[in-house]
C-alpha cells in the first residue's frame, strides 16, 4: 500500500465556542492510529486554532481572525475543511467521519451511520440539550455539503447509559412522561465508556466489579459503573442536571424555579440563560467558572464556590456508593479531575470512613494511580479518550473492524 492510498478516519467534537478534532489513519490490519489532533478555541471571540501530530509535534498553530468581526461555525468549519484536505491531499484519502453527539433520545442507543432522516430526529432533541445538539450536528451538515458521499457515524453520549434499570431512570412523574421520552438519559457516556475499555491497558488490573469515574470539568457528572455497565449517572434529563458545574448549576429544588416564574421575575428565555450560562462556579465566585483561576484566588467567594463544587461532589459520590453497594475504585478524569490535586485530596479525604487511603505525594504529582498500596479502594488520575472510542464504533458500524 502506498503513502497515497492511506484511509483515513475524521473525528469531531463540536461545541458552542470550540471544535476539536483528530485523524486517524487505518493501517493494513484495520487498527486506528491517531496521527493528528487539534482543536480551535474561543470560535466565537478570538478563534484560535493548534494541531499536533503523533509525536505531540506542532504541525499548526495560528489565530484565526478576519478584519472587522471574528469566524462564526459555518465560517470555522469550512476552513478547518480546507485545511484537512489540503493537509491530507497527497498521502491518504478519506474515507468516513465520525461525531460525538451529546444527546441520543430514546431512539438511539447505539453508534449508527446518520442519514436524513435520523438526522431529522436527532435534531428535534435540541431542546433536551441546548448546549451542545446544535453544534454537535453542524459539522454532519457541512460535511454533506463538501463530501456527499463521504459516510457518516454519530456516536452518542447517552448511549452508555440507556440500559440502566428503570429506577435510574425514572422520574416521579405520571407515567405518560415517561412514554414521551421524558426520563434520567444521563451522559458523558463516551468519557465513561473509554475508561471501561482501556481500564486494563491503563491500569494493569482487571475491571473491578465496583467503580465510579468522576467526570470533571467545564461539564461535570459522575457515573456509577457495575461490571462495566452503567446503573446510575448524577445527570439526568438535560446535561443540566447534578454537581455543581462551570457555569450549570446542578441539581436545584424545581420549586425555585417555579417561584421565579411565578413571580414575573424571569420569563423561561431568562431562567435558561440563569441556569446554563450565570450558575455554576462562576455564579458563585462571581469571579470565573474556571476551577484553575479560583484555586489561584485569595477572595473569599472563591473558596465559597470550590466548597460547594467538592460538598456537592461529595454527597452525589456517597449516593453512588449506596447504589453500587460499595466501591472498589474510584477514577478522576476530565479537566479538573486530572489537574486538580486539591480538589482531588478534599474528596478522597472525605471517604476516609471508608478506609480510603491516599497518597498525597502521586497525588501533588498528578500520577495515575494516587491511592496508597493499603488503600481498600484504590483511587485513579486517569485521561478518558473519547476519540479513540468514538473511531472504534466507527469502524464497528460501517464494517472496516
Amino acid at each position: 500500500m502506498t503513502d497515497r492510498l492511506k484511509n483515513t478516519i475524521l473525528v469531531l467534537n463540536a461545541g458552542s465556542s470550540s471544535l476539536k478534532f483528530a485523524v486517524f489513519s487505518i493501517d493494513s490490519q484495520s487498527n486506528p492510529v491517531k496521527i493528528l489532533t487539534g482543536q480551535i478555541d474561543q470560535i466565537n471571540t478570538n478563534p484560535h486554532f493548534k494541531v499536533q501530530d503523533q509525536s505531540k509535534k506542532i504541525v499548526a498553530n495560528t489565530p484565526w481572525q478576519q478584519e472587522g468581526k471574528a469566524w462564526d461555525h459555518v465560517q470555522i468549519f469550512d476552513r478547518l475543511w480546507n485545511w484537512l484536505t489540503g493537509h491530507l491531499a497527497d498521502r491518504y484519502t478519506l474515507i468516513a467521519a465520525g461525531h460525538r453527539v451529546v444527546h441520543g433520545g430514546s431512539q438511539f442507543k447505539q453508534a449508527v451511520q446518520v442519514n436524513q432522516k435520523n438526522f431529522d430526529e436527532l435534531e428535534k432533541l435540541t431542546t433536551f440539550a441546548p448546549l451542545h445538539q446544535p453544534y454537535n450536528l453542524a459539522p454532519i451538515q457541512a460535511l454533506w455539503q463538501y463530501a456527499p458521499n463521504l459516510p457518516q457515524v454519530v456516536c452518542l453520549d447517552t448511549a452508555f447509559h440507556a440500559e440502566q434499570p428503570s429506577e435510574s431512570k425514572r422520574l416521579a412523574l405520571p407515567r405518560s412522561f415517561y412514554d414521551q421520552g421524558i426520563y434520567r438519559y444521563g451522559f458523558h457516556g463516551l468519557s465513561y465508556h473509554s475508561i471501561v475499555t482501556r481500564w486494563e491497558t491503563l491500569t494493569g488490573q482487571p475491571l473491578p466489579p465496583r467503580l465510579i469515574v468522576a467526570h470533571l470539568g467545564n461539564g461535570a457528572s459522575a457515573c456509577a459503573i457495575q461490571h462495566g455497565k452503567s446503573i446510575a449517572n448524577t445527570m439526568g434529563f438535560t446535561p443540566l442536571d447534578g454537581l455543581v458545574m462551570g457555569t450549570r448549576c446542578g441539581s436545584i429544588d424545581p420549586g425555585v424555579l417555579l417561584h421565579l416564574l411565578n413571580k414575573g421575575q424571569m420569563t423561561p428565555a431568562e431562567l435558561h440563560n440563569l441556569l446554563y450560562h450565570q450558575s455554576g462556579l462562576l455564579g458563585i465566585s462571581g469571579i470565573s467558572s474556571d476551577m484553575r483561576t479560583l484555586l489561584a484566588s485569595n477572595d473569599p467567594n472563591a473558596q465559597e464556590a470550590i466548597d460547594l463544587f467538592v460538598y456537592q461532589l461529595v454527597k452525589h459520590l456517597g449516593s453512588l456508593i449506596a447504589v453500587l453497594g460499595g466501591l472498589d475504585a474510584l477514577v478522576f478524569t476530565g479537566g479538573i479531575g486530572e489537574n486538580a490535586p486539591t480538589i482531588r485530596q478534599q474528596v478522597c479525604e472525605s471517604f476516609a470512613w471508608l478506609n480510603l487511603k491516599i497518597d498525597t505525594r502521586a497525588n501533588e504529582q498528578n500520577a495515575q494511580k494516587i491511592s496508597t498500596n493499603e488503600s481498600p479502594i484504590t483511587v485513579w488520575n486517569l485521561p478518558a479518550d473519547e476519540e479513540q472510542l468514538i473511531v472504534t464504533q466507527v469502524c464497528q458500524v460501517l464494517g472496516f473492524a
